[in-house]
C-alpha cells in the first residue's frame, strides 16, 4: 500500500495531505473502475505513526458532494470525530479541514467518510492508520498491514448503485462484487515457510463479513481493536465483522510452487449470507525457494490489563429491532425508534456504565462505540478473557453482548451504531451524551 509523504520534520509529528477525490483504480490485471478514493488509491495511503505522536491531516473534499473524515477507534477529541451535525459540519466540495489529535493508543485503526457512509465506504473510501509501539515486545521481523473490503462495479467499470435492492438491499447489507485485499482481488503474499508473520488486519467493507481460514493452518491472536490483548490465544478460523480489526501471528508453512490460500469461508449473519452463495478467495502465499524454518520461539506476548469492576457501574438497556415493513419500508431500531426520531443517551463525565445491548433481529450487528473503548462481560458479570480494548463486537441474531465503558474524559455526544453502513443508514445508530454539553439537533 503507498504511504503519504510527511512534510513535518518533527520526528514525533506526522503531517500529510489527504484527498476524496474520484479516479480510475485496477483491481486485477484488466478490471479497472471509476471510484471514490483517498489520494487516488483503494484503500487510502496507510499512514504509519508512533504512539504518542501528533498527527495532522490536511483534509480536502474534490467529490461532488459533502463528506468528512472518521478516525475509527481512535480516542480523538469530539472536534476531531468527523460526524457532521455532531462534531463537525460537512466538508463541502472544493473545502478544507484539519484534523489534528495525539494519536495514544497503539493498534492498526481505520479512516473513512460519516457522511452517507454505506455509499462512500462502499465506492471506495476507507484507509487504515497504523499506530506501532516499538517497545510491544513482539519480536516478528515480517510484518503485513491486510485492509479487507469489497467494492461493486459492472463491466464498464461503473460502480454499483447504493440503494440497489431498496429496502431489502438495506435490510441485508449490501456486498461488492469484488473481494479485495489491500485494494487487488487474489494477491499474493511471498513467506518463506515456517517463518513467522505478523499480520494486523481490518475489515473496512460496509457490509461483508470475513471469516477466514488459512487451509487449517492456525493464527495466533494477539491483540483486537485496541492494541494488544491480555494473553495470545489460537483459533483455526478467524472472524474480522465490518469495522474490527486483529493482530495476529501466522506461520505459514508449504512448499515453493504450491501457493497457500487464505479464504473467507461462508458465515450465517442472516437471511441470504450463505444461501447460493461461494467461498471466496482472499489472498495467497506464495513461498520462496528457501530453506524451511524448523524451530521458531513460541509466541508469549502478553499485556498487563486491569480486570474491569462491574460492581457500581450504571446499567444502560439497549434493543436493537427490524420491525415488520411498514409502506414498503424497512427501518432498524434501537430502542423501538430509529436514529432521526433518537434522542441521545446520557452519561456524566466520569461515568461507568455497562451497556446490555440485546440483538432482537434476525441479523448479526458489528456494534461500534466513537471516542471510548470498552471490555466485555459475561452474563454473570464476569470479564471475558483474554482481556481487551474492543471498540467494535459482533452481536449475533438473538443474543445479548455486556459492554463495560468508562466515559472518563472527553465531554461530547459520541455516535454509537451497527457497522454494518446499511444497517446504520437505516436507523441503527445512536448516540451518548458524555457531560456538560448540549445534544445536536438531528432529531
Amino acid at each position: 500500500m503507498v504511504e503519504p509523504a510527511d512534510l513535518n520534520p518533527d520526528p514525533r509529528v506526522v503531517e500529510i495531505n489527504l484527498a476524496a477525490q474520484l479516479a480510475d483504480v485496477e483491481i486485477a490485471p484488466g478490471k479497472r473502475v471509476h471510484a471514490w478514493t483517498y489520494n487516488g488509491s483503494i484503500p487510502g495511503p496507510l499512514i504509519k505513526t508512533r504512539v504518542g505522536d501528533r498527527l495532522i491531516v490536511h483534509f480536502t473534499n474534490e467529490l461532488k458532494e459533502p463528506t468528512t473524515v472518521h478516525w475509527h477507534g481512535v480516542r480523538v477529541p469530539i472536534e476531531m470525530d468527523g460526524v457532521p451535525g455532531i462534531s463537525q459540519p460537512e466538508v463541502n466540495q472544493g473545502e478544507s479541514f484539519t484534523y489534528d489529535f495525539v494519536v495514544r493508543d497503539a493498534g492498526l485503526y481505520w479512516y473513512h467518510p460519516h457522511v452517507r457512509s454505506a455509499a462512500q465506504v462502499g465506492f471506495g473510501l476507507s484507509g487504515a492508520l497504523l499506530v506501532e509501539d516499538p517497545d510491544d515486545g513482539v519480536g516478528v521481523a515480517d510484518q503485513v498491514t491486510i485492509v479487507l473490503n469489497d467494492i461493486g462495479f459492472d463491466a464498464r467499470g461503473n460502480l454499483e448503485s447504493a440503494d440497489s435492492g431498496g429496502s431489502a438491499g438495506m435490510v441485508f447489507g449490501r456486498e461488492g462484487t469484488y473481494v479485495l485485499a489491500n485494494g487487488r482481488t487474489r494477491p499474493v503474499l511471498g513467506a518463506r515457510s515456517g517463518a513467522p508473520q505478523r499480520w494486523r488486519i481490518v475489515n473496512t467493507a460496509k457490509s461483508r463479513f470475513f471469516y477466514l481460514d488459512l487451509e487449517g493452518q492456525s493464527f495466533t491472536v494477539i491483540g483486537s481493536d485496541g492494541g494488544l490483548q491480555e494473553h495470545p490465544v489460537t483459533t483455526d478460523i478467524l472472524l474480522v465483522t465490518p469495522g474490527e480489526r486483529f493482530d495476529v501471528i501466522v506461520t505459514p508453512k508449504g512448499k515453493a510452487g504450491a501457493p497457500l490460500v487464505l479464504r473467507a469461508m461462508l458465515y450465517n449473519r442472516g437471511y441470504g449470507s450463505v444461501e447460493y452463495r461461494s467461498v471466496e478467495e482472499v489472498l495467497s502465499i506464495a513461498f520462496t525457494d528457501q530453506a524451511p524454518v524448523t524451530a521458531t520461539a513460541p509466541v508469549a506476548v502478553r499485556r498487563a490489563l486491569a480486570a474491569p469492576q462491574v460492581e457500581g457501574a450504571t446499567p444502560v438497556n439497549i434493543e436493537l429491532t427490524l420491525p415488520p415493513m411498514q409502506n414498503g419500508k424497512s427501518e432498524f431500531r434501537v430502542n423501538g425508534v430509529p436514529f432521526w426520531k433518537a434522542k441521545p443517551y446520557i452519561a456524566k463525565l466520569g461515568e461507568t456504565q455497562l451497556w446490555i445491548v440485546k440483538n432482537s433481529s434476525d441479523w448479526d450487528h458489528p456494534f461500534h462505540l466513537h471516542g471510548f473503548f470498552f471490555q466485555m462481560i459475561d452474563e454473570k458479570g464476569q470479564p471475558l478473557r483474554p482481556l481487551a480494548w474492543k471498540d467494535t463486537v459482533n452481536i449475533p441474531m438473538k443474543t445479548t453482548a455486556r459492554l463495560l465503558v468508562s466515559f472518563d474524559e472527553r465531554p461530547g455526544e459520541w455516535m454509537f451504531h451497527c457497522h454494518i453502513l446499511d444497517h446504520a443508514d437505516g436507523g441503527l445508530m445512536g448516540t451518548v451524551l458524555v457531560g456538560p454539553v448540549q445534544p445536536s439537533t438531528h432529531v
